[in-house]
């Protein structure tokens, strides 16, 4: 009878407990509020988050840092986190966080409708917010643009010590290295890492835009860089980043094939998000028209809604045929990568 007793007093306390998560869960909902991490840093994304606020009477909390520092806070948090929405840059870090059972499937027919298959999760556990494109940044008094043409090429005698590339700890570059792993194979991309590290004009050292302007000085002729960093030193307010950006020239690899290498910024709704709801209405807030022409003309991002056009800027540059792996596979062929950077002393 005792035992009896004592077990349905235990039931009692855990319906009670489930009584009180889902109070708690409804009355999270009914707050109006969704809670961001987000790796992002942009002032237009502040903007947006206002202009969302303002459409849906919603209130977004905000929690930045880097990707791995949010990714190792989901994960402490557990169960009990309160973030809702994951906002990072490469698919190569979106793919980790779904693998690490930080992310949950969401059904939503403007996402649907909006992205590309390429451009998000094959699970619809992330979505792409914005593109970049990895080109080639080269001087045009010293490289004939008629030499260039895919990155492969890239990494034979003819570029030795001209390249100048960020290092392999960068993501970009370990998806870029992604990309040729699952278009052609570990064998060839290693091959492509030990080009590469010949073609080098230097040892790796700073972000994208320190590339194009090692470039201007003089240290090599080609840099590869993502196409926003091209568009943020033109219009920086300090004129030599703007004569960095000035003088040089863009040029989008591997046309006649699979097409130039793109990423993008992403989102994902929370596995614990309280405020599911909300979460989904905010990433779908994200990719409208509105909120793309935002992302397209304040940072030259290209935008992931095909009904908006690219910034002046980068329409420019022309249109090009872009890749179109499924970027999933950045993620899944990340550790390949960078292994074979290490075997290939890519610094």
């Amino acid at each position: 009878m005792k035992r009896f007793l004592l077990a349905l007093a235990t039931m009692a306390v855990l319906t009670g407990c489930k009584n009180e998560k889902q109070e708690t869960t409804a009355a999270s909902e009914k707050s109006g509020e969704v809670n961001v991490y987000t790796h992002r840093h942009y002032a237009a994304d502040q903007e947006l988050f206002k202009q969302f606020e303002e459409k849906t009477g919603i209130k977004v909390n905000v929690i930045n840092a880097n990707a791995d520092e949010l990714i190792q806070k989901m994960k402490i948090e557990g169960e009990h986190s309160p973030a809702d929405v994951l906002i990072t840059v490469d698919a190569g870090r979106l793919t980790r966080a779904k693998d690490q059972e930080l992310l949950q499937t969401i059904d939503s027919e403007i996402l649907d409708n909006t992205i590309a298959s390429h451009l998000k999760d094959p699970d619809n556990q992330w979505f792409g917010l914005t593109k970049r494109a990895r080109i080639v940044a080269y001087a045009p008094e010293r490289v004939d643009s008629t030499q260039l043409s895919t990155y492969e090429d890239l990494a034979t005698e003819k570029w030795e010590d001209r390249i100048l590339i960020r290092s392999s700890e960068n993501i970009y570059n370990q998806s870029l290295l992604a990309s040729i792993i699952a278009h052609s194979g570990e064998a060839a991309a290693k091959e492509w890492a030990e080009g590469m590290v010949e073609s080098m004009a230097r040892a790796p050292k700073g972000n994208d835009r320190d590339q194009v302007k090692a470039v201007v000085a003089g240290e090599g002729d080609i840099a590869i860089v993502n196409t926003y960093y091209i568009g943020n030193l033109l219009n920086s307010e300090n004129p030599e980043e703007v004569k960095a950006g000035e003088s040089v020239k863009i040029f989008f690899p591997n046309q006649e094939g699979r097409g130039t290498h793109i990423n993008v910024s992403g989102a994902g709704v929370a596995r614990n998000a309280p405020n599911k709801e909300n979460a989904i209405k905010f990433i779908e807030f994200l990719v409208s028209k509105e909120a793309q022409e935002v992302f397209a003309n304040s940072n030259y991002e290209y935008p992931v809604n095909e009904e908006v056009e690219p910034a002046q800027l980068l329409q420019s540059w022309g249109e090009f045929k872009e890749d179109r792996l499924n970027l999933s596979e950045l993620g899944e062929h990340n550790k390949e990568a960078v292994l074979i950077f290490d075997e290939a002393g890519w610094k």
